[in-house]
Formats: structure tokens, sequence, C-alpha cells
């Protein structure tokens, strides 16, 4: 694996090419587990990680509302898709089931996954959350991809363009739209 320290410039996005920093936190699965898991014991295929400020604010609702309803995120197969927001464990379980989610969410409640991205930030200065925003890794842990949130004001109100996440996977794991599932 190639997973890394934190950036040596914290707050400064990770990019393309850069190795994903290794970390271990609290995962919430759909089938109802809650565990320790590190990045590196997902890299069994691409990781898609999201970042989302919390659970149950409507631009969030919207946004796994969607990914929920292309089955290819869904497949599990090829990507394995992974939330991280600064709500708890408790709250993650309500989350998944309310929303029917098929994918596990990252209890980020000191935000220090976020953090490690140079994704946290204060909204007006006062509240610290994540930055909306994407990173594909794939099985060496570089990063491949990564979009970022870019509204003026305040960040979480961006919402991941599915059509270029979608492209993007394609170009990691192969164009095979046979097994993809889309």
């Amino acid at each position: 694996m190639s997973l890394s320290d934190p950036p040596s410039h914290p707050g400064d996005p990770l990019d393309v090419g850069d190795p994903a920093p290794e970390f271990a936190e609290t995962l919430v699965t759909p089938e109802g587990d809650t565990r320790e898991a590190s990045l590196s014991e997902l890299l069994d295929n691409p990781v898609l990680l999201s970042f989302y400020t919390v659970d149950f604010s409507p631009d969030c609702i919207e946004e796994w509302c969607a990914f929920r309803d292309f089955d290819w995120f869904a497949s599990g197969e090829q990507v394995n898709v992974v939330g991280v927001s600064k709500s708890g464990p408790r709250l993650h379980r309500r989350f998944i089931d309310r929303l029917d989610l098929g994918f596990p969410l990252y209890a980020d409640t000191d935000l220090a996954i976020s953090e490690s991205f140079g994704v946290a930030y204060r909204t007006f200065g006062l509240f610290r959350r994540s930055r909306r925003s994407c990173f594909l890794v794939d099985e060496e842990g570089v990063i491949r991809y990564r979009w970022l949130g870019e509204h003026w004001l305040d960040p979480t109100r961006d919402t991941p363009p599915v059509d270029e996440l979608h492209e993007a996977v394609r170009a990691e794991i192969g164009d095979d739209p046979e097994t993809f599932g889309f």
C-alpha cells in the first residue's frame, strides 16, 4: 500500500496522484454492523469516499438518494462507495435505514478524516464540518479522481456530478458496461 500520513500543508485538499492518508474510524454498515475499520481494509476494490456535512440535511439526502438510485454504485463488486461525515454511529444507522442505503458510512465525529484529506472547514467561520467532496482511491491507495464543492458561500450546497464520477470509476476499473450495472 502507498497510504501515507496527512498532507504536509493541512487545509490543502489532496489532489489526483497524491497518496490517500491511512485512517481507522467507526464504520456503520448497511447490514447493521458498527466497527472500527481502516481505509486499507476497504481497498480490495477502488474506494469512492464521499464527504458530506451531516445526516438528514436536505442536500445530503439528495446526494445519497442519487447515489442509491444509480445501480452501479450499489453493486459493490467493482467499487466500494463509503460516506464520511461528522454524524455519529447512531445517527448513521438511522440515516442508512431511513434512506435504504447500500453503503457504509464513517463516523468522522472529530473531523480527523476530513482534516487528513484537507476538506475540513468552518461554515460561516463558525461551525466545523466537511466540505462536500469525493475522492476515488485505487487499490494501491492513490487518489485517481477528486471533486470538491465550490459554492462561494457554503460548499455544502454543491452536489457531486454523478455522471463525472461514473466516468472516473469506469476509467479506473475498465469499460465493461455489461458487468458494471449502469
